[in-house]
């Protein structure tokens, strides 16, 4: 809860540790896992106003999105536990599946798990890391069977096709832009020039995100 009030506040590192000192917490780690993101990073994602896009950590947890994103995906930042992990609710929850086509599931999840093993080979011995892979492989059988696989490959980018309750299908180009920080991503979604999508994401900034709150 801290942390997110830090995130909200847009508090600094130290103001952050010096709220958690204030609430009688010991403040995160400062190096893998820390999920604080910088001001700088912020203004970056404030600056992407009529494309979809996210920070989120090495393990797929969405830190901040901006409104564009909310509209397309719906909120990412409400879940709690492993659900925070967008990978673990790709294996785990079929109403996040239902927001792509069944003919590219197989893809995305060779892809989340080729992207979850490059991250824990940053993070060696990380306990939040290996519980999220645990967890993960004893409930998806699917899971265990990529893992034991062994395939690395970091996500840098991809084509993404989304299913929107109003617009139908819309397809994406999907960038992770490099950032200061290996365990963090700036993530931004852009339609291809002259694409159906261009006009897809003008209509979806009027709409806004209540379609997946209604």
């Amino acid at each position: 809860m801290l942390a997110s009030l830090a995130r909200a506040l847009r508090l600094t590192v130290d103001e952050r540790d010096h709220l958690f000192h204030l609430a009688g917490h010991h403040a995160p780690p400062r190096i893998g896992g820390d999920e604080h993101v910088s001001r700088g990073l912020f203004r970056l994602l404030d600056g992407l106003r009529d494309m979809p896009a996210l920070i989120a950590s090495d393990l797929n947890v969405v830190l901040a999105q901006n409104p564009m994103a909310d509209a397309l995906l719906g909120e990412q930042t409400s879940f709690s536990g492993l659900a925070r992990s967008c990978t673990y609710r790709w294996f785990t929850d079929s109403e996040m599946r239902g927001r792509y086509p069944v003919e590219d599931h197989e893809h995305e999840s060779r892809a989340l798990v080729d992207d979850l093993r490059a991250a824990l080979a940053a993070r060696p011995a990380d306990p939040v890391a290996d519980e999220l892979v645990g967890a993960l492989r004893a409930r998806s059988a699917e899971f265990a069977e990529l893992w034991a696989q062994h395939d690395v490959a970091v996500r840098r980018s991809d084509r993404k096709r989304i299913l929107h309750p109003a617009l139908g299908l819309i397809e994406l180009d999907f960038d992770v832009l490099a950032t200061d920080r290996h365990d963090q991503r700036l993530i931004v979604y852009s339609p291809a020039p002259g694409s159906a999508a261009v006009s897809q994401l003008e209509l979806l900034a009027v709409l806004g995100p209540e379609l997946f709150t209604s």
